[in-house]
């Protein structure tokens, strides 16, 4: 299994009221993960779009464990859970300098077509990017 590793830059702007990292940020932090790891090994999302796909989230699943606060670091773990036809799942964890987890989950990609958004076949649309995934996905 293949596991891309990220550093967020964490901002004053992204704390509460209650001085830690207000949690809709997180959904953001998970895309910089994905990203790097779409780009770690040897793709580009924007390529999926020029193409005329999307690769929209259908489930977000976070659970939180250890507040961030500003001044941390913070890195975003990022790796393919499951490869399917339609479906494509990201796994995370979201670790302090210390390693400590402090964030985990998953988010749930379908690909669909631009002009209609009707799911497709991911393999058969990028069959190299589908047997990449396939891969470097955890093995259960």
């Amino acid at each position: 299994m293949y596991v891309a590793t990220a550093e967020v830059q964490v901002t004053y702007a992204d704390t509460d009221m209650m001085g830690v990292i207000y949690h809709g940020n997180y959904v953001k932090w998970l895309e910089i993960g994905r990203t790097k790891l779409i780009e770690d090994v040897g793709f580009n999302y924007l390529d999926l779009e020029k193409a005329g796909y999307y690769a929209p989230v259908y489930n977000l699943n976070i659970t939180y464990k250890k507040a961030i606060k500003y001044g941390d670091r913070v890195f975003v773990k990022t790796w393919v859970e499951e490869n399917l036809r339609t479906r494509t799942t990201y796994g995370f964890q979201i670790v302090n300098g210390d390693g400590e987890v402090c964030a985990e989950g998953t988010t749930t990609h379908t690909v669909v077509r631009k002009t209609d958004f009707r799911p497709v076949a991911f393999g058969k649309i990028f069959p190299e990017w589908f047997q990449k995934y396939e891969e470097i996905k955890r093995k259960k």
